[in-house]
C-alpha cells in the first residue's frame, strides 16, 4: 500500500526558507504588543492541542489516503503535552463572530514587532474583522502545524515556509487565492512570488517578501588582481570563474579566496547551490516528469556542477568560514550569500562592497528564491476576512515595514520603488532584477520536497568531504524516486482536487 509522507520540515531562515541561524523564541499568543506572557496566554496557545492529540489518535487516515506519519521530538512533545494538560481551562468563547484566526512563526524580534503592529493597525481600522494572532516557536512550527492539520484544527490564515506549501495543497488543507485577492494586487507582485505560490495552475499562497542570492565581492581585491566586474548581461562564465579564483589566490596568503557558507549547512545547501547546478543544465528533479530525480540529480550536468564545487573545496580555494567572518574580515574576496548578509558586509566594507550575479556555467546565470508565505486554509470559517488581512499585509507601507525589519526583498513593485535598498540604483537592486527577470528558479514544487532537500543535503555533505560525486547523487536520487513512487506521484484527489476546482 502506498504511504503518505508528512515530513519533519526543516527550519527556515527568514527570507530564505533556511532560518536555522536564528535562536529559539518563546511561545506566545499575542493580541497586544505589551501583553505579558501570562498563564492565560499559555492556555490560549496550548489548550487547543488537547483535542489535537486526541484526534490524532482517533484519525489515522485523511481523505481515504494511507495513514500519516507524524513525528515529534520526544522531549519537547512530552513537555508540550504536560503544559496542555495542566494549563487548560481557558474560556475561548470570544473566538466566534468576526474573529479571524491567524498563525505565524515567531521569527526575529524585529519581525514579531512589525507583525504585532500590523495586527493592531488592521484591527483599529476594520469594522468587520478582527485578527487574533498566534505566534508559534519557529523550531517546532511545521510539526505543530502538521499536527493541527491532521486534527482539522487549522486557523483561517496560515503562514507557511514556501518550499513546503505543496504538501499542504496535496493534503487538501488550503484553498486557492486567485479569486480572493484583487487582480491589481496580484499584478503588482513579483513573478517569483507568484511562481512560488502557484501549483496545479492555481495560486495558493503569497508572501510579503522574497529572498535574494548572489556573489558578494571585495572591490579592492578584485581590482588588485585585475579582475573584470561582471553583471547580469555579462556574468563570469565557467572558464573565467576558474581564472578569477586562481588569480585571486596568487594575492592571498593561504589561497582561500571564496566563502561558500559551508558553516551554514542544512537547507542552505539546497537553496545556495541549486542555482549553480541549474546554471550548468542540471537540477534536483525532472520537473516535467512527475518530479523524478533519476537521470537528473545524478545526470551528467548535475554531476559536473558538483564536481566543480568539490574541486574548489579540495584544492583549497574555499575558506571553511568556521567563525562566519571570512568575508567580513576580508580574508576572502568572494562570498556566496543572501540579502541577510548585506547589513554586516556593507558595515565592514562600505563602498568597497560589490554585489554580483552568480556565474554562467553554461545555461545562463541563475539564482535562488522563496520565503515564508501566507495561505487561507480550506476549512476557514472566515476566508473573506483572512484574504482581507492578507491584502492589508501586501499594502506598500506594510510590505516596507516588514522588509525594513528583516532586510528581505519587497514582494510588490510599488514597495520596491520606495525601498532605498531595492529600488533601481539601490545597492541591492540586482536581487530585484534577478527575481523580476526570470533568473530565479523555485525549489521543486512538489510534496516530495522535504525528502528532496534532505537527501540532497546528505549528498552534499558526502561530496564536500571528498566522496565520489556520482555515487552520492545516485544514492540520493534512488531515495527520492522511491518516495515519489510510494505516493503514486502525488496526484490531487479528494479534498485537494475539490479545492483546485473551487
Amino acid at each position: 500500500m502506498a504511504k503518505k509522507f508528512v515530513a519533519e520540515l526543516p527550519v527556515s531562515r527568514s527570507g530564505t526558507s533556511s532560518s536555522a541561524l536564528r535562536g529559539p523564541t518563546r511561545p506566545t499568543h499575542l493580541v497586544a504588543e505589551d501583553e505579558p506572557v501570562s498563564r492565560e496566554n499559555i492556555q490560549m496557545l496550548l489548550c487547543p492541542w488537547t483535542s489535537v492529540i486526541a484526534r490524532i489518535a482517533r484519525h489515522p487516515r485523511i481523505e481515504g489516503r494511507p495513514a500519516l506519519r507524524v513525528r515529534f521530538p520526544r522531549l519537547p512533545f512530552l513537555i508540550a503535552f504536560f503544559l496542555v494538560v495542566t494549563a487548560c481551562g481557558h474560556d475561548n468563547s470570544d473566538k466566534a463572530g468576526n474573529s479571524v484566526e491567524v498563525w505565524a512563526h515567531a521569527g526575529q524580534e524585529s519581525e514579531r514587532s512589525v507583525l504585532l503592529a500590523q495586527v493592531a493597525q488592521f484591527n483599529a481600522r476594520e469594522a468587520d474583522w478582527q485578527v487574533r494572532l498566534t505566534l508559534i516557536p519557529e523550531g517546532s512550527y511545521n510539526a505543530q502545524v502538521q499536527a493541527a492539520a491532521v486534527a482539522g484544527g487549522l486557523p483561517d490564515l496560515l503562514e507557511l515556509d514556501g518550499p513546503f506549501l505543496y504538501s499542504y495543497v496535496w493534503q487538501g488543507r488550503l484553498q486557492p487565492l486567485d479569486r480572493r485577492l484583487p487582480e491589481g494586487l496580484q499584478a503588482d507582485l513579483l513573478p517569483s512570488i507568484i511562481e512560488q505560490g502557484r501549483y496545479h495552475d492555481r495560486l495558493w499562497a503569497v508572501g510579503t517578501f522574497d529572498s535574494g542570492l548572489g556573489l558578494y565581492a571585495d572591490r579592492v581585491q578584485l581590482e588588485k588582481a585585475g579582475i573584470r566586474i561582471p553583471d547580469l548581461k555579462m556574468p563570469w562564465d565557467a572558464a573565467e570563474l576558474e581564472d578569477v579564483l586562481e588569480r585571486l589566490a596568487t594575492h592571498d596568503a593561504d589561497g582561500q579566496v571564496l566563502d561558500l557558507k559551508l558553516n551554514y549547512a542544512g537547507e542552505w545547501y539546497t537553496y545556495g547551490f541549486s542555482p549553480l547546478i541549474q546554471s550548468a543544465g542540471g537540477d534536483l528533479v525532472d520537473r516535467t516528469n512527475a518530479s523524478r530525480a533519476e537521470g537528473v540529480l545524478d545526470g551528467s550536468s548535475t554531476v559536473g556542477a558538483m564536481r566543480r564545487i568539490q574541486s574548489w573545496i579540495l584544492r583549497g580555494r574555499v575558506d571553511p568560514n568556521i567563525d562566519d567572518s571570512a568575508f567580513a574580515t576580508r580574508r576572502v574576496a568572494l562570498a556566496l550569500g543572501g540579502h541577510w548578509n548585506y547589513p554586516r558586509y556593507s558595515g565592514r566594507l562600505g563602498d568597497d562592497l560589490l554585489l554580483l550575479p552568480l556565474p554562467d556555467l553554461g545555461h545562463g546565470p541563475k539564482t535562488g528564491q522563496g520565503s515564508w508565505c501566507w495561505a487561507v486554509t480550506a476549512d476557514s470559517t472566515h476566508p473573506e476576512g483572512a484574504a482581507r488581512f492578507l491584502a492589508f499585509l501586501l499594502e506598500p507601507d506594510q510590505v516596507l515595514a516588514m522588509t525594513e525589519a528583516n532586510g528581505a526583498v519587497p514582494a510588490t513593485r510599488q514597495a520596491i520603488a520606495r525601498s532605498p535598498r531595492y529600488r533601481p540604483g539601490g545597492p541591492l537592486d540586482l536581487f530585484v532584477e534577478q527575481l523580476d527577470g526570470g533568473y530565479a528558479i523555485p525549489r521543486p514544487p512538489t510534496p516530495a520536497y522535504p525528502v528532496i532537500t534532505a537527501e540532497f543535503q546528505k549528498a552534499f555533505d558526502r561530496i564536500r568531504s571528498g566522496g565520489e560525486v556520482q555515487a552520492a547523487l545516485q544514492r540520493a536520487a534512488r531515495v527520492i524516486d522511491l518516495e515519489i513512487e510510494d505516493n503514486q506521484g502525488y496526484p490531487l484527489v479528494g479534498r485537494a482536487r475539490e479545492e483546485t476546482m473551487r
